[in-house]
């Protein structure tokens, strides 16, 4: 039957202070709901949204938490995110209980992993990176190997970028868009695109694009890309019209997409999609422009190994423009929904 779904708004929220903890742990329960996790699935994630943030307050000097509602193959889920300003730690080290770097019983790290069906950390010289999913107890193994933001502009409560995934066996298709300008209207262009996306999600690469700006042919219109993939074959195929960056990586190499000019729901020279063989461990990074372009993973070495999402959380914290709208997709490539 497969798996078809878009993306909410990623909830960033600064910690600061105390009264934050709990800032964190309410909006977590309210993401919990639309999982609609039972009650002791819920105080799975209060518990990892305290000691998360809690961790952050201590060890982290501060930093914010990013909250989203992620999709699982057996049901939804609720994914929390800590990106500190701290002096870093050793993951395998902070895991036992009884360790601790401030003072405190040492149990926090532990009782995440408890509660969590992923867990993944980065820590480097700018802070660390806390990945926590979190399923239900009866889907807690049906994790999808991909991660996403998609994060409005500072003093916005919409984001023009938005992104689609269709999961169907070993074939899925990947579809970002990013709408013109930000605020309202871009927002209205971008999910305008992603349902047209969705509705065509079984058709070749330049044909979803050619659906994609039919439909948003009422809106601004905007960039977009699409991205399918088959693994079967391993065969890629990828089509983008404007300003929206693509690669597959593996190891120290990377194969970029580029996308045509023009706008998708405005006018473009109709594109060719290009197909290729995909490596065996690859991974697709598509994002838009609110996320510098020059970036590398020779930067991070062993990152490009790690969790999708703390893969997207990493390059958020050390690339976001903070100027416009951020829209991320990185997906491991050979996952099965």
């Amino acid at each position: 039957m497969g798996i078809s779904f878009s993306g909410h708004i990623t909830r960033v929220i600064p910690v600061e202070e105390s009264s934050q903890v709990g800032q964190v742990r309410r909006e977590a329960l309210g993401l919990a709901a639309l999982a609609e996790f039972d009650e002791t699935d819920a105080g799975r994630v209060a518990l990892a949204a305290t000691e998360i943030t809690t961790n952050l307050l201590r060890h982290g000097l501060g930093g914010r938490v990013l909250l989203s509602l992620v999709q699982g193959v057996a049901g939804k889920g609720v994914e929390i995110c800590s990106v500190d300003r701290g002096p870093g730690f050793s993951l395998a080290r902070c895991l036992p209980d009884g360790y601790s770097t401030g003072g405190s019983q040492g149990q926090g790290l532990g009782a995440i992993q408890r509660q969590a069906t992923v867990l993944d950390v980065w820590s480097d010289d700018a802070g660390a990176v806390v990945l926590a999913r979190i399923y239900a107890a009866r889907a807690r193994d049906n994790d999808l190997p991909y991660g996403a933001l998609r994060i409005p502009m500072r003093h916005e409560v919409v984001c023009g970028d938005s992104w689609h995934l269709d999961w169907n066996g070993p074939r899925f298709v990947a579809t970002l868009v990013d709408g013109l300008g930000h605020g309202l209207q871009a927002s209205e262009a971008s999910e305008l695109g992603v349902a047209a996306a969705a509705d065509a999600r079984d058709m070749a690469a330049e044909d979803i694009i050619g659906r994609m700006h039919a439909r948003m042919s009422r809106s601004r219109g905007g960039a977009a890309a699409v991205f399918c993939f088959d693994g079967d074959t391993r065969q890629g195929q990828f089509a983008g019209i404007g300003n929206i960056s693509a690669a597959v990586h593996e190891g120290g190499a990377s194969r970029g997409m580029p996308s045509h000019p023009g706008i998708v729901g405005g006018s473009y020279r109709r594109v060719q999609a290009f197909g290729f063989q995909v490596p065996t461990d690859g991974l697709l990074l598509m994002h838009s422009d609110g996320l510098q372009a020059r970036w590398s993973f020779a930067r991070y070495e062993g990152l490009v190994y790690r969790h999708p999402a703390l893969v997207a959380a990493v390059l958020h914290r050390d690339f976001n423009r903070g100027r416009d709208d951020t829209g991320i997709l990185a997906i491991r490539l050979g996952g099965r929904a």
